[in-house]
Parts: structure tokens; sequence; C-alpha cells
């Protein structure tokens, strides 16, 4: 079945068209359901066959239910998502579409270990509000060593070269069951073309700062990095960073390759090729200076995409005055770097100091304590 590309305004429009007619996508069967569709619909703590509810999420509540010998995942769309923009409105809607897609992918020759790391779906139905899902024994990945990062990046891998960007990486979407790194939530993951675009972010070629590696770092890997720094200094975050970093290079160098292969314009590849070679450049010698222009970038996009949501934690705070202690330490080599982006251009470092305090002000007022990463 042919993919239709869209643009993101018009991917936003369809889908609140979507929602605003009760469109319905449904994957699988509730006969393959572990409890009747009826009482998977009715669950709340009491119910006998709940283990365990996870409300943390600001798209659905999860249960972990027990029947059949077995323990399952079922999700339950809130009323109302909690993050305040169009993404999150449609976020229950895309995530089944997406799941529709996986399922077929999965079930393709080859497809279950190309994506061993994408959860399956036993059902899902977006008028029912409802995703059932085998549950993933394991923890959510709060830090990273090489099989983690092996593991995340080669499903990232094959998600792009099969035309899905995902977004959101964060601690509560990647679970390790001890031998494999599982990605559930795809609440965020949307459609492109990786052989003409970057990402699914404007027209595809709009946000080339956006790719995998940067969407595992904004929304996952930083965070932990600054964990480090905080713990163990940062010559421990330094290492952490290398070992990612070698990662992605190798993870760049094949799919390049890959989308080479299988017809990407001349534009992808200068760019996948281009942010390969700066990190090969960087892993020869000193990494300082990466890690200080991508941190940067990291914490910045994350503090927005909290703001832009009104979804902060305290861990936005504590990214805010990370961004703050460079611009006080590293103004300069930021400038030099050509780190700074966006409306920061041009500012000096006492003019980005106000800007970043104001939205340090700002992420205070949006706290929740719903939000999963």
């Amino acid at each position: 079945m042919a993919v239709q590309y869209l643009t993101e305004s018009a991917r936003r429009q369809s889908q609140l068209d979507l929602v605003a007619r009760g469109h319905e996508v449904e994957v699988g069967t509730p006969d393959a359901c572990p409890l009747p569709l009826a009482d998977l619909l009715q669950l709340h703590a009491g119910h006998p066959a709940v283990v365990s509810v996870h409300d943390s999420g600001l798209t659905a509540v999860v249960y972990c239910v027990r029947a059949k010998g077995h323990d399952w995942a079922v999700k339950r769309a809130r009323p109302r998502c909690l993050v305040n923009n169009v993404d999150g409105q449609t976020s229950f809607l895309n995530e089944v579409q997406r799941r529709a897609e996986l399922t077929a992918l999965r079930h393709a020759p080859g497809g279950g270990e190309r994506f061993a790391g994408v959860i399956d779906t036993v059902y899902a139905s977006v008028r029912r509000g409802i995703i059932v899902s085998p549950w993933i024994e394991g923890e959510p990945v709060l830090q990273w060593d090489e099989r983690r990062l092996e593991q995340v990046f080669d499903t990232g891998r094959e998600l792009v070269r099969a035309g899905f960007f995902e977004w959101d990486f964060c601690p509560g979407n990647v679970m390790d069951d001890g031998r494999r790194v599982h990605l559930f939530d795809f609440g965020y993951m949307y459609r492109f073309d990786p052989l003409r675009h970057f990402n699914s972010a404007g027209d595809g070629l709009a946000a080339p700062q956006c790719h995998l590696a940067e969407r595992i770092e904004t929304r996952h890997a930083f965070a932990a990095f600054l964990e480090l720094e905080a713990s163990r200094g940062v010559e421990a975050a330094l290492e952490a960073f290398r070992m990612e970093k070698r990662i992605a290079l190798r993870t760049y160098r094949r799919l390049a390759a890959e989308l080479r292969d299988d017809g990407a314009s001349d534009a992808v590849c200068r760019w996948l090729g281009g942010i390969a070679d700066k990190w090969d450049h960087a892993l020869a010698g000193d990494l300082n200076a990466l890690y200080l222009e991508e941190g940067w970038r990291s914490h910045v996009i994350d503090l927005e995409d909290d703001l832009n949501g009104q979804t902060c934690t305290p861990a936005t705070l504590r990214r805010t005055d990370w961004l703050l202690s460079a611009l006080d330490t590293s103004h300069m080599a930021l400038v030099k770097a050509g780190a700074l982006f966006g409306s920061d251009q041009g500012l000096s470092a006492t003019e980005l100091r106000s800007v970043y305090e104001a939205k340090r002000r700002a992420a205070q007022g949006f706290q929740t304590t719903a939000k999963a990463a």
C-alpha cells in the first residue's frame, strides 16, 4: 500500500478532521484480547485482574492486567490529553494509526527481526480509546550502556528507513527487559519520506537539526548526562557521551549507505554524511566542544517542547539551569561553535540570560506531576 506523505500542517489538519468526525482506526480484533472487551473498557484499580495502574502518562492511563497466564498492558485514553497542543490532542489517534502500520511491517517477511524492538499490538481502537499489548517485564531506561544504545539506535535506524520518525524517546517510552530495549509508545511518531526528507517537521526539510540521534539525545540521553554531571562529574558525562557518539556514528554510516542504495536524494545523503563526518572529527580529538554544542541544542529544544505543551517538570528546571550556567561560563564558545540558533542568534550573553531566566519562570508555572519523562 502506497504511503501518503503529508506536510506537518496538512497532517495536523487531517488528524483534527478525523478526530472531529469520530473516525475509527482498529488494529486486530476484540477476540484477541485477554479479557472481554467490555471488561477492559471498565477497568479500575480494584478490578481483580488489575495488577497495577500507571497514570503518569499525559495521553493515557496504563493498566497491567493478568489474564490467561500472562501480563498485558491495557492503555486507556484520557478524556483529554494533558499536552496542550494539536499534536497532544491527536496523539492517541496517531498512535493507533502507527500501530496499524507497524503491525503490518512486523508481520511481513523479516519484519519480526527488523522490528523486534517495537512492541506488538494485540488490539487497538480509536473510538473505544483502548490499546492492548503484551506487558514488558523490565524497567524504564534511565541510564545508557552499550547494549541499550546499540539496540535503540538499531531500532531507530530501521524505523527511519521504513519512513517513521519518532520524536519522543523519553524515559517513559523506552523499556529494557534485560535482553532487549523496547519502544512501546508511538503517539509522537509520524510518517515521512526518508529518501527526500530529514524528518516529519514542516515540509520535511525545515528542521535539519532534528534527526534520530538528536531525538535520542534531546529527549533522553542529555538528561542522563546531566545526572552524571551532578553525581560523578563532567568527565563521567563526557565518557558516556563518547560511547553514545561512537554508536551513533556507526549507525549513521550504515543508514546513509542503506538510504543511498534505496535511492535517497543528494540532499539527504550530504546531510547525513555531514553529521557523521562532524562526529568522526570530534571523536578523534577533544569532545568538549561537541558536548557543549549538542548539550545546548538538546536542552533548548527540550525546554521549548515542554513550554509548548505546558508539561514542565523539575527536570525541565535542571535543564534550564544548565543553559544558564553555560551562558555564564561558555558564551563565547557557544558563539564560536555556531551553537546558538533560532531567535537566540545575535543576542548577547546578558540578553540570553534574561531570555532563559524568563523561560525558567514560565517552566515553574507549567509544572505537572503527570509527565512521564
